[in-house]
C-alpha cells in the first residue's frame, strides 16, 4: 500500500512537471563517478572531475569506432558514447558559470576546461570530414562540436570578467 502511494505521488509530480526533491544523478555518469561528483569539496574539482569523464567517453567512443566488430545497435552506442561526452563537458561549463557568479577559485578548473576543449575540438572536428561510418552519429558529432565550442567560449569569457575573490587583510 505504502509503495503504491509512492509510486502515485512520484506519478502525479512528473504529469505536473514537478522533479521529486531527491537529487538525480545524470544518466551518463556511472554510480562511482556521480558518488566522485558529489564528494567533491570544491566547484574547480568537480569541474575537474567532469572533464575527466569526458575524455573517458570520447576513448570509448574511438574504442568503438575503430574496433573491428560491428555487431547490433552499433550506432546507438556510438550516439550513446557521444551525447554522454557532450553531456560532461556542458555540466563543467555551468560549473564554470556557477563558480564565477559565486566568486569561487575555480582559475585551474578554466584553464583545465580551455586546454581540455580544444583537444576535445581537434579530435572531433576531422570526424566531420572523414569519419568512419559518419552518418550514423554525424548529427550527434556535430551536438558534439557546438557543445564543446561553446564550453570553450565559456571558459574564454569566464578567464576574461574573472574577479578573484577578496583577499582578507589583517588589521595593521
Amino acid at each position: 500500500m505504502k509503495r503504491l502511494l509512492l509510486s502515485s505521488v512520484a506519478a502525479l509530480l512528473s504529469v505536473a512537471g514537478l522533479q521529486p526533491a531527491v537529487a538525480q544523478k545524470p544518466d551518463y555518469l556511472t554510480a562511482l563517478e556521480a558518488d566522485k561528483i558529489r564528494d567533491a569539496e570544491t566547484t574547480d574539482l568537480r569541474i575537474k572531475l567532469f572533464l575527466e569523464f569526458a575524455e573517458d567517453r570520447l576513448k570509448k567512443f574511438d574504442y568503438e569506432l575503430h574496433r573491428g566488430h560491428r555487431g547490433p545497435r552499433r550506432a546507438e552506442r556510438l550516439n550513446a558514447l557521444l551525447n554522454a561526452y557532450v553531456g560532461c563537458v556542458d555540466d563543467a561549463a555551468e560549473l564554470i558559470d556557477l563558480g564565477r557568479e559565486k566568486q569561487e577559485e575555480i582559475r585551474n578548473g578554466i584553464q583545465r576546461m580551455k586546454t581540455k576543449a580544444a583537444e576535445f575540438l581537434a579530435y572531433l572536428k576531422p570526424l566531420l570530414e572523414k569519419g568512419p561510418e559518419l552518418e550514423s552519429y554525424r548529427a550527434t558529432l556535430e551536438d558534439a562540436i557546438l557543445g564543446t565550442e561553446d564550453a570553450l567560449a565559456e571558459a574564454r569569457k569566464a578567464e576574461e570578467e574573472y574577479t578573484p575573490p577578496p583577499v582578507r587583510r589583517r588589521p595593521s
